[in-house]
C-alpha cells in the first residue's frame, strides 16, 4: 500500500475512533511527517484527499481541521447489512433465510455480503456498508481467534451510532451482543458419547482460526481429561481455513494406517466427517464397526451420506430470525443490556456412525 494510503488509513482510525473531535486543530504537516518519518509532500498529499472528502477542512492562516460528521440518513432506510464467512455453503444459507424473512416481516431489506473468511475482505465489506445508508449490521467474524486488525472500522461504527450485533461468536474486545452455540459443550458432550461408549484411543479434528474451533476443542480436552485419558502426540489435529482441504484428511490416513490406530474421530463439524468418512472408506475400515465418527451442526450433510451422522445441533434458522429481531429491538432502544449473549445449548443427535465398545 502506497505510504499516503497508509496514512490516510491511519487518520482517518483517528477521526472515526473520536481521537480526533470535530473542530479540533490537527497536527501540523511537519509534526505528521516527523511522527511517521515520511515526507512532507506525502503528508499534504494525503490531507489534500481528506479535505476534498469532507473529512478535514482548512482555515488559511491557522491551520488544518477535523470536519463535523455529516449526518447518516439512518431515518430514510430500512436496510440492514448482514457480513458472513460464507453464503451459499453448508449451514449458512438457513442462518440468512432466517434473518431475512424476519426482517421482511417487519419491513427491512437486506444487503447481504460474504469475507470467504478472508479478513481482507471483512475490510472492503465494513468499508462499503459505511458508505451506505444502513440502519444496522449482523455481523459473523472472520477467523475471530486470530485477532481483529479491522477494530477500527469497528469503532468507526460505534461513533456513528450504527448497532450491530454478532453470530456464531464476537471479538473479545468489542462490546455488542452476539448470538452463539456453546461450543465447549458441544465438544465435551461428542468426546464424553465416545468414552461412554467404551471408546478410549480417541483423535480431534478442530479448526482454530475461528473461536467456535477453539472452543469444541476446549470441549474435547476436558472431556479426555475428565476421564484420565490420555493425550497422544496425534490425539488433536488442528487446522486452518487454508490447509482445511489436506491437513485433517493427510493425517486421518496417516493414523488409520498405525498398528494402535484411533477408534474414534471428533470431527469440528459435519463437513469434515464427511470427507474423513471417506479416509476410513480409503484405508478399508468400515463406519461404524471399525471407527466411530461424530460431527457438529446438524447440517443436511449429516443425513447425505450412506452412513448418518451422530453429531450436535447448531440453531441456524432460528439464530438467524432471533438475530434479526435482536438487532432491530436494538435500534429501537428496546435492549436493555447491549452486550448481553443469547447462546444456544448444542444437543447430541445419535444416529449410525458411531458405536459401542463395551
Amino acid at each position: 500500500m502506497p505510504k499516503y494510503m497508509q496514512l490516510k488509513q491511519e487518520i482517518l482510525t483517528w477521526l472515526d475512533s473520536g481521537r480526533m473531535k470535530p473542530n479540533e486543530r490537527m497536527p501540523t504537516e511537519h509534526e505528521i511527517a516527523a511522527l511517521f518519518q515520511i515526507s512532507r509532500q506525502t503528508v499534504r498529499q494525503t490531507l489534500g484527499e481528506l479535505e476534498k472528502e469532507g473529512r478535514l477542512y482548512r482555515l488559511q492562516g491557522k491551520g488544518t481541521f477535523v470536519s463535523q460528521p455529516k449526518t447518516r440518513p439512518f431515518q430514510e432506510t430500512q436496510t440492514i447489512g448482514m457480513i458472513t464467512t460464507y453464503i451459499s455453503d453448508y449451514i449458512f444459507p438457513h442462518i440468512v433465510r432466517g434473518t431475512e424473512g424476519a426482517l421482511r416481516s417487519r419491513g427491512y431489506s437486506l444487503t447481504l455480503s460474504s469475507t470467504d473468511n478472508d479478513k481482507n475482505k471483512e475490510r472492503e465489506n465494513l468499508e462499503s456498508l459505511l458508505a451506505q445508508p444502513v440502519r444496522g449490521l449482523i455481523i459473523e467474524p472472520t477467523k475471530s481467534a486470530q485477532g481483529n486488525p479491522n477494530l477500527d472500522l469497528y469503532l468507526s461504527l460505534q461513533v456513528h451510532d450504527i448497532p450491530f450485533i454478532m453470530i456464531n461468536e464476537r471479538y473479545p474486545e468489542l462490546h455488542c451482543p452476539c448470538l452463539k452455540v456453546d461450543d465447549e459443550s458441544g465438544g465435551y458432550a461428542a468426546a464424553k458419547h465416545l468414552i461412554d461408549l467404551g471408546h478410549r484411543n480417541i483423535a480431534g479434528f478442530f479448526k482454530t482460526d475461528d473461536l467456535q474451533g477453539a472452543n469444541r476443542l476446549k470441549g474435547f480436552i476436558r472431556a479426555l481429561r475428565e476421564h484420565q485419558l490420555p493425550l497422544q502426540q496425534y490425539t488433536v489435529t488442528h487446522y486452518t481455513t487454508e490447509t482445511k482441504s489436506t491437513v485433517p484428511y493427510d493425517a486421518a490416513l496417516s493414523m488409520l494406517r498405525q498398528q494402535e490406530r484411533p477408534t474414534a474421530f471428533v470431527c469440528y463439524n459435519d463437513e469434515l466427517a464427511v470427507r474423513l468418512l471417506e479416509a476410513a472408506r480409503q484405508t478399508g475400515l468400515s463406519v461404524p464397526d471399525d471407527l466411530s465418527v461424530t460431527g457438529f451442526d446438524d447440517s443436511w450433510l449429516s443425513t447425505a451420506t450412506e452412513v448418518k451422522l451422530t453429531t450436535l445441533t447448531h440453531p441456524k434458522t432460528d439464530m438467524g430470525v432471533r438475530a434479526a429481531e435482536l438487532l432491530l429491538d436494538l435500534i429501537q432502544g428496546r435492549v436493555e443490556d447491549a452486550a448481553k449473549d443469547i447462546v444456544y445449548a448444542p444437543e447430541l443427535i445419535i444416529r449410525d456412525s458411531t458405536r459401542s465398545l463395551l
